[in-house]
């Protein structure tokens, strides 16, 4: 080994869903399988390109202030980064640095363990208990920091309000994440309780329900002093995280509320429908909060299904991870993409 080689910083790295480049049923990475609001196009197509030679305004104002009124927090209650990924990570790097173990479901989102390693962060993983739901007296013992998605992937399962404000309950001295990417495919937020517990963080996404995984938008509301270690952090390596495009498109998302809900409503109609398709063909499918389906099925391999599936243009997500091993997770595509995924798998199963 080379002397300088025994100082590079060395992570196992996320491994993101598969980006096909041919046209694909694409049911693997839980994009939403409709266009953005029609506001998005049209500011694309009337947006002024001479504005891109210019920085983007670091305090993303518009979108910032479009979030604050959704929600009715202050403006000093959001921030805003390049997707959830982005504002997560920035949490990690923010909040978690006590000597003792930030705390996390071990079946959950594996971006959680590579920002730890990272960043040399401790942290304990908390067994999901044999239903895979999350165990909330595991959560009572001492640590340096508390995060976990609700629902919770790739499982699905949600969680209540209550539910989760008895895990922050137990947990004030540390801060608490909650990860609220496919929140809207569920239930009530998280953000109900920030009034009432000033270390809670609850970061959303475009990517899911507003239909703008491309963007990279998301963001976190919290108390404002939270929000001002946030944006101290950001300020001190990158202030212009927000492209000027991403500002702009994500303000006329926010705006379209019918169209977000007409959205949200279309997917968990097929999702509900799709879950009732994979009963009937003996997949086994978690009850889910989110915008896809956690499946296996007692006779069938998952990996044959997985490479199945891919060799037939039919593209869902597979791990092989220990316990979920024979699990297939399939986002909720339109109502025709469902079908066609449904009819192979008729025609696979009955040989």
């Amino acid at each position: 080994m080379k002397a300088y080689e025994r100082n590079i910083r060395r992570v196992e790295p996320y491994v993101p869903g598969e980006q096909p480049q041919r046209k694909v049923i694409k049911l693997n990475t839980n994009e939403n399988p409709y266009p953005p609001a029609p506001g998005v196009r049209r500011a694309l197509e009337r947006m002024d390109t001479d504005r891109l030679r210019l920085y983007p305004d670091p305090e993303a104002s518009a979108l910032t202030e479009a979030l604050a009124d959704y929600y009715g927090v202050g403006k000093d209650q959001v921030f805003v980064g390049v997707g959830s990924d982005d504002v997560l990570s920035m949490c990690f790097l923010t909040f978690f640095n006590s000597e003792k173990p930030v705390l996390f479901p071990d079946i959950t989102y594996s971006f959680y363990k590579v920002w730890a390693e990272l960043y040399r962060i401790p942290y304990e993983c908390q067994e999901l208990d044999g239903n895979f739901c999350i165990e909330k007296e595991d959560y009572y013992k001492e640590n340096g920091g508390v995060i976990f998605p609700n629902p919770n992937a790739p499982t699905g399962i949600y969680e209540t309000l209550e539910f989760v404000e008895d895990i922050v309950s137990h947990n004030q001295e540390v801060i608490v994440i909650v990860d609220e990417a496919y929140i809207d495919f569920a239930g009530k937020s998280a953000m109900e309780l920030l009034e009432k517990y000033e270390n809670l963080i609850v970061v959303q996404t475009f990517s899911k329900a507003r239909s703008m995984a491309g963007m990279r938008i998301g963001y976190a509301v919290a108390s404002p002093a939270l929000i001002r270690h946030l944006n101290d952090v950001k300020y001190s390596f990158n202030s212009y995280t927000m492209n000027q495009t991403s500002l702009v498109c994500g303000v006329e998302a926010v705006k379209d509320k019918a169209y977000f809900e007409q959205t949200v409503k279309r997917i968990v109609d097929t999702r509900e429908w799709a879950a009732e398709q994979f009963g009937k063909l003996g997949f086994v499918c978690l009850d889910s909060g989110a915008n896809f389906l956690f499946v296996t099925h007692p006779e069938h391999d998952a990996r044959e299904l997985f490479e199945a599936l891919k060799e037939a243009g039919i593209y869902v997500r597979y791990w092989g991870s220990r316990r979920i091993e024979q699990y297939l997770r399939v986002t909720v595509g339109t109502r025709e993409e469902m079908e066609t995924l449904f009819e192979f798998l008729k025609h696979k199963l009955s040989r």
